[in-house]
């Protein structure tokens, strides 16, 4: 089965504009903070925010206190009034496609001009563009009652910008030949023409068509009836527990469509099932090996191993013989401080891997007994090697377990970083850090050989390694972390400036190692050990051109760099020596 997600699918501008508003309100505005109406149309962001205290406000009291957002949609110029009135600070969330038509609205309305608008009657954008029109406005959604508009001396025909736009074609043909007069603006959404003409292509190229987005979404039922006019069998659902999955199950290629107000983490959530569904029977050999990747993946088991042969190349990279003890500390330490830190800020993954959340709940004594002997059982390894060793894998540990713990008590003011994970891009920096010293650092420190250049090279390629991959999984998350107030450095950056400094980073550490070995500081397993940045720059840019989607395989494939190290290093190692 192949699956192609739409590349418009998802939050469109406006939308994510106006979530990202409302998730910094409580940290920038007074509380209560309150949306003036549904923010948008989606249960599951509605849901969320009701859980994070920000509440709908329905009707306009006669006195209030506390920040209101104004929706997405927009409000009728009156309603700001009444609230502002009413003693609320008023910030206005509407989408800047949407202020465009009711500045358009507004300043022919002030000119005598009828405005006739074709749209959804109920629905909240037209209602609000409606207040802009004053007494000559009018709302439209087919061509007979178009037809039966009274004729006006000068008037604007302008649309809801999320209306079907093969019918406001029409509604412009009608318009150029019965009042060629009437001034037409072609007010529909970039973003949902092109979402509209990607649905009409992907159904034409696959078996059946899947459309996420909320029922009460105006432009996510536009997209269903679009699907549906192609002939293919369409389903819209709102989550993944509504696919139906023998319906689907003969299906050899499957298109997923969003609406404009569906997030990243509901598609995902769908995707990964789907992703699955050929392998459901339980007797099937893809069955059991899907099972088992998974498994391995939730349990950090590979991520584990990965680290293991991480260390094993460096040992290799720094011609260090003793290779086992330092391979077993690196193990250990990252299964254990990997387990740990899943099981104290899983929020973000109710988001992101809702699977990962619920095997980390329903398994958390077992999981945590893993993480305490792992942990335990490195550093007894580390103390066998020496005191320094030791006490650097004790005191990362104590770093790695404080990591989401509160250090800086409530009643010290003035500082919004209490805790370590508080500061901006601290998990990327310092899981790279603490991978760095367990597979590169402390393999040095532990040998008689004191640092060298060539251990510093070394050092390096491991950081940059796993800076890049732990990144690329933030990239992939970002919706989810900013909803649980996490400071990746993609919501710092943005998504093509990430992308951008994961690739100059790769190839700066290809640069590197490969100097390195030519000028000795190495092993000339540095040569060899170039196909890993390669590699992941190749995986990089796939998911750029959306060749590669999130999901099992995605995150399996960029883990497995690190175990293609280690065998790159065995290899090597036995060939040539």
């Amino acid at each position: 089965m192949k699956i192609f997600i739409a590349k418009t699918a998802g939050f469109c501008m406006g939308v994510r504009r106006a979530v990202e508003m409302v998730l910094d309100a409580p940290n920038n505005h007074e509380g209560p903070i309150f949306t003036y109406g549904p923010l948008i149309h989606n249960p599951q962001v509605l849901n969320l925010l009701e859980e994070k205290g920000i509440s709908i406000l329905f009707e306009i009291p006669d006195r209030g206190s506390g920040t209101v957002l104004i929706r997405a949609h927009g409000v009728p110029p009156k309603a700001k009034v009444d609230l502002k009135a009413a003693g609320f600070k008023v910030i206005d969330a509407t989408c800047p496609r949407v202020i465009k038509v009711q500045t358009i609205i507004r300043k022919h309305s002030q000119k005598g001009y009828a405005s006739i608008i074709i749209g959804d009657k109920n629905h909240p954008e037209v209602i609000g563009l409606l207040g802009f029109a004053g007494e000559k406005g009018c709302v439209v959604d087919n061509l007979d009652d178009l037809e039966s508009l009274p004729p006006f001396d000068k008037a604007i025909i302008v649309a809801q910008t999320t209306q079907n736009t093969q019918f406001f074609e029409k509604v412009k043909h009608w318009a150029d030949r019965k009042y060629p007069q009437y001034k037409i603006f072609d007010t529909i959404c970039d973003s949902t023409a092109k979402r509209q003409t990607e649905v009409r292509q992907l159904a034409d190229s696959v078996d059946a068509v899947i459309v996420v987005g909320g029922l009460s979404s105006g432009n996510t039922r536009r997209l269903k009836e679009i699907a549906q006019q192609t002939g293919k069998p369409t389903y819209h659902i709102e989550s993944e527990s509504e696919l139906d999955s023998k319906a689907l199950s003969a299906a050899q290629n499957i298109g997923i469509v969003a609406g404009a107000s569906t997030p990243n983490w509901v598609i995902n959530r769908i995707y990964r099932t789907l992703e699955i569904l050929p392998y459901t029977k339980k007797q099937s050999w893809r069955w059991m090996l899907v099972t088992i990747q998974r498994t391995l993946l939730l349990t950090n088991i590979y991520v584990s191993i990965g680290a293991g042969c991480l260390c094993y190349a460096c040992t290799k990279l720094l011609g260090i013989t003793d290779v086992f003890p330092h391979v077993l500390i690196s193990i250990l330490y990252v299964q254990s401080m990997h387990i740990l830190n899943n099981l104290t800020g899983t929020k973000s993954d109710r988001f992101n891997d809702p699977e990962r959340a619920s095997f980390y709940d329903n398994n958390m004594i077992l999981l945590s007994l893993l993480a305490v002997i792992a942990g335990g059982a490195g550093l007894i390894t580390a103390y066998t090697l020496g005191v320094i060793p030791f006490f650097i894998l004790l005191a990362m540990s104590i770093m790695g377990l404080s990591y989401n713990r509160r250090l800086i008590p409530d009643w010290f003011t003035g500082n919004k970083y209490r805790r370590i994970r508080d500061v901006p891009g601290s998990k990327t920096i310092l899981i790279a850090i603490a991978w760095g010293v367990v597979t590169a650092l402390l393999p040095s420190l532990s040998g008689p050989s004191s640092i060298s250049p060539g251990t510093a090279a070394v050092f390096l390629w491991s950081i940059c390694l796993v800076f890049v991959r732990t990144a690329f999984f933030d990239l992939l998350d970002t919706q989810g972390d900013r909803i649980v107030g996490k400071e990746t450095i993609p919501l710092m950056l943005g998504e093509k400036r990430t992308i951008s400094l994961l690739k100059a980073m790769l190839v700066f550490v290809l640069a590197a190692l490969t100097v390195s070995s030519a000028l000795h500081l190495t092993s000339n397993l540095g040569f060899a050990l170039a196909i890993c940045p390669i590699f992941v720059f190749i995986v990089l840019s796939a998911h750029q051109r959306g060749h590669m989607l999130p999901g099992t395989r995605l995150e399996f494939l960029v883990e497995t760099n690190f175990v293609m190290a280690g065998i790159v290093a065995f290899t090597w190692s036995a060939l040539i020596g």
